[in-house]
């Protein structure tokens, strides 16, 4: 039918965010899985099982996850490959960047 949405509804979405994404992130903000799940008011097995693969938790429960971690700083990219980094300003300790390296850094 034409103006249909019906191919919206048939699970070919792509995901807010996958569980890669989801892992990665968590690593680069040294968050662990009750540390996200807390953040959103999630149970932490929920958490678990979505970056296992397992169970079909609702989009907004993976938007919320993905909002989360967002805020913390992380940045999701989806093309050309799917990734995730944390933003410049996030406030994390990126170390001495090559460049900046000298006998100095050293004590």
């Amino acid at each position: 039918m034409a103006g249909s949405d019906e191919g919206a509804q048939s699970g070919a979405s792509a995901l807010a965010m996958s569980p890669a994404q989801s892992r990665a992130a968590r690593g680069l903000l040294g968050w662990s899985e009750a540390d996200l799940a807390g953040k959103v008011g999630l149970d932490a097995q929920l958490v678990r099982d979505f970056e296992a693969g397992y169970g079909d938790p609702p989009s907004g429960q993976i938007e919320a996850l993905r909002s989360a971690l967002g805020a913390a700083g992380a940045v999701f990219t989806d093309a050309p490959r799917q990734g995730v980094h944390l933003a410049e300003a996030s406030g994390a300790d990126e170390g001495t960047r090559l460049g900046a390296l000298t006998t100095e850094n050293d004590r």
